[in-house]
């Protein structure tokens, strides 16, 4: 067991101390990396100089002994183009760059030795190296990409295919004498595939040529296909809209005929339609049986019969060409003894005219007998009556007494009776007074009880009008045309209930 926990032991002891020399050649490469600085990448395009920087940031505790610059292209070798040592003149060695680079600065300087490169050429793409020999650390370096750029010559083109079954080229994009090479898609509605190649040209220059492949149909002419290409020295991608070209034989179609050609029947027409790419050359109208009847008149693409008769009962064919082929259509005129009666509206819309009539005579009966029946009404005095008569006087319990004990009942309810078989007359409204027959008012007893008894009934604070003062208007008098119909006598210290009156 004991030994077994040593060799666990050891085995971590040895993975540990591997771990710890790998972080620490990590953190020396990174120091070091850190220490030469220079640009990841430089653009240029041809013709034009560039500089490429380089320069020791931290030389604490290290003394540098000499840089030099390599050139390493993309498929090649390295190459030294300048050295520098600062014992010596500045050196630069047989190179594809010599005679086109130099130091930045003169004399040339160990903490900052950039160098640039006048004329550039699209060959001069590739790594650039800045490497220093230092003691006691060795040697540093830092890498600079010099990226050669070169607008490309864009353009498109649509290839005009015969429809079919196999598949062709129907559109072409290209993207010449680029640096980098350029990125090319398609956009379209169609369906196929782009197939895309790149071509290296001089001085490392890049041509990209894309394909789109399609099935042509005759439904596909006409419709919109568009390149795309994109390149680093474009701001934004070029696009290129075009329109597929497909050619295919005419597709004829005869219009005109309504089946209703009767004998006698003038000026009916047919005409020739037909689509095609490219147009129809020709447009060649005949019968089954050979020749055209004589009241028959050929205008283009349109076939007129003057009269119809029995000449015309036949086969007509209509045959249209162009380059890719020829195409016909025909139609068997009937020529009928009398006219096909016209088609009147559907079934539809008559039962939905005759819906509407009778909702439209609905509402005007409706609206009728509801203005009858208002009309009636009024004529009927029906409704609440237009005459508001005066409350009812409260008179005192003498007076009530007095009343009570000379009308009987029965007189009651025949002046009730009586009251209520009169429409045109007054309704009663004082319920306290009660007064005999008109000529009462010549005996004089009678008249003055009459007074006597109204004059009791006035409420307290009341002044006896006396005898110059007019009585109140519903107070019988002489003047009064119309005969007075004395109401029931009701007691005044029971609820009563008034009867109908009508107005």
């Amino acid at each position: 067991m004991a030994r077994r926990d040593a060799r666990n032991w050891s085995d971590c002891t040895k993975m540990i101390g591997l771990l710890c020399l790998i972080a620490s050649i990590f953190v020396i490469h990174g120091t070091s990396g850190q220490r030469v600085k220079v640009e990841p990448e430089v653009l240029s395009y041809p013709g034009q100089t560039v500089n490429l920087r380089c320069a020791f940031t931290d030389a604490t505790g290290i003394q540098l002994t000499m840089v030099t610059w390599i050139y390493e292209p993309k498929d090649g070798e390295r190459i030294n183009i300048a050295v520098f040592h600062p014992s010596f003149n500045p050196n630069y060695p047989d190179s594809p760059v010599k005679g086109r680079v130099s130091f930045s600065q003169s004399p040339p300087k160990l903490q900052s030795p950039s160098i640039q490169i006048s004329d550039v050429r699209m060959t001069d793409e590739g790594k650039y190296i800045c490497e220093y020999a230092t003691y006691p650390i060795g040697n540093e370096q830092g890498i600079t990409y010099l990226v050669m750029l070169a607008k490309p010559q864009n353009s498109a083109s649509v290839v005009t295919v015969v429809a079919g079954s196999k598949p062709e080229v129907v559109a072409r994009c290209e993207s010449a004498d680029g640096r980098p090479a350029a990125q090319i898609s398609w956009v379209t509605t169609v369906s196929g595939n782009g197939t895309t190649v790149s071509k290296p040209g001089a001085d490392n220059l890049v041509t990209v040529t894309s394909e789109y492949r399609m099935i042509p149909t005759a439904a596909d002419n006409g419709k919109d296909i568009s390149c795309v290409v994109e390149h680093r020295t474009q701001v934004k991608a070029e696009s290129f809209p075009m329109k597929l070209a497909v050619q295919y034989p005419p597709q004829v179609t005869i219009a005109g005929y309504d089946n209703n050609w009767y004998m006698g029947r003038t000026n009916v027409m047919l005409t020739c339609q037909a689509s095609a790419n490219p147009v129809p050359t020709s447009v060649t109208w005949k019968t089954m049986s050979g020749s055209l009847p004589d009241t028959v008149q050929i205008v283009g693409n349109e076939l007129k019969v003057l009269k119809v008769d029995e000449a015309v009962n036949t086969t007509f064919v209509c045959e249209v060409t162009n380059r890719i082929g020829t195409t016909k259509d025909q139609i068997t005129a009937i020529v009928r003894d009398t006219r096909l009666p016209e088609k009147g509206p559907t079934t539809g819309s008559i039962i939905g005219a005759i819906i509407g009539v009778i909702l439209l005579l609905a509402i005007i009966g409706t609206a009728i007998a509801m203005y009858r029946k208002h009309k009636k009404n009024k004529l009927n005095g029906d409704g609440p009556p237009k005459y508001k008569p005066p409350p009812p006087q409260k008179t005192t319990s003498n007076a009530n007494n007095v009343n009570s004990s000379h009308v009987p009942v029965a007189e009651n309810r025949n002046l009730l009776n009586q009251y209520r078989s009169t429409q045109s007359e007054e309704p009663v409204t004082d319920l306290d007074t009660y007064h005999e027959d008109d000529n009462d008012d010549d005996d004089g007893g009678g008249g003055a009880e009459r007074r006597e008894h109204y004059y009791s009934a006035a409420p307290s604070g009341w002044d006896d009008p006396g005898n110059n003062e007019v009585p109140p208007p519903y107070m019988h008098t002489d003047s009064d045309p119309h005969d007075y119909h004395p109401g029931p006598n009701v007691n005044r210290g029971d609820s009563f209930v008034s009867p109908a009156m009508f107005v």
